[in-house]
């Protein structure tokens, strides 16, 4: 009797000794440059003028919600993240521990080793900082090492492209555009995709490393090497667009 079809079918490797994972956490987990911390509702106080506040509006262009038109809206909305169980919601804390930013643990798969870094508003004084490239790296950390998980997605309207070049930058792949993915504020979204994967994470983590370590920096906190130089030169190999950064 010959072998049916299926023996021959080509199919995906073998995952040796996998089993689900624990749920991320929202921390703390400590850095140099920023702490990362569980979002508490009291945390609205402080994020509300550089997040929401008069003059933030084109902060929300891409978000499914927002802008808010005062601060008790916007704590409604942050004590709304913070207790939604379907996410897994974080603080950024600069040094001297006034919040920042927020974050989210989003699409949680501990089945599948599958997580989404998402709902990141940072306000002006944390972008393009290293506490902004060391927060989103301490989450990363956590769920590939700590929780030892196999995928990490990053999702956006394909037409933001600071949020694009953040995540090339960053190290995620970018795998492709799902079209007309999502309808939000009465728009179409077609969302774009990038992933990391767990074989990918340590050449990204010590680059990472590298550009945040204080030798990158020079006294006026101006990076000396960009991240895009760093890992291009440790051979890592999805797309790169640089983006200067200096400390807050």
């Amino acid at each position: 009797m010959g072998r049916s079809e299926e023996a021959f079918a080509p199919i995906g490797g073998a995952v040796p000794g996998w089993s689900e994972r624990e749920p991320p956490r929202p921390g703390p987990f400590p850095g140099r440059h920023c702490s990362v911390v569980p979002l508490r509702a009291e945390h609205a106080e402080a994020l509300y003028p550089s997040c929401a506040g008069p003059g933030n509006e084109s902060l929300w262009t891409y978000l499914a919600d927002g802008p808010y038109p005062d601060a008790e809206s916007f704590a409604a909305r942050v004590a709304g993240t913070a207790a939604d169980p379907d996410s897994v919601s974080v603080a950024v804390l600069n040094p001297a521990g006034t919040p920042v930013g927020l974050a989210n643990f989003l699409r949680i798969d501990p089945r599948n080793g599958t997580v989404e870094v998402g709902g990141i508003l940072f306000g002006r004084r944390l972008q393009r900082t290293a506490a902004a490239t060391e927060a989103m790296h301490l989450m990363a950390r956590h769920v590939f090492e700590e929780l030892g998980y196999r995928r990490y997605e990053w999702k956006c309207d394909a037409l933001n492209q600071p949020s694009r070049d953040a995540a090339v930058r960053l190290g995620f792949t970018f795998e492709g555009v799902f079209r007309q993915a999502v309808v939000y504020k009465g728009r179409n979204r077609d969302t774009a995709w990038f992933s990391i994967t767990d074989r990918e994470w340590p050449a990204l983590d010590a680059a990472h490393e590298e550009w945040l370590a204080p030798a990158n920096f020079d006294e006026r906190g101006r990076q000396r090497r960009s991240l895009s130089e760093i890992r291009s030169h440790a051979g890592t190999q999805s797309p790169d667009v640089g983006t200067p950064v200096t400390l807050a």
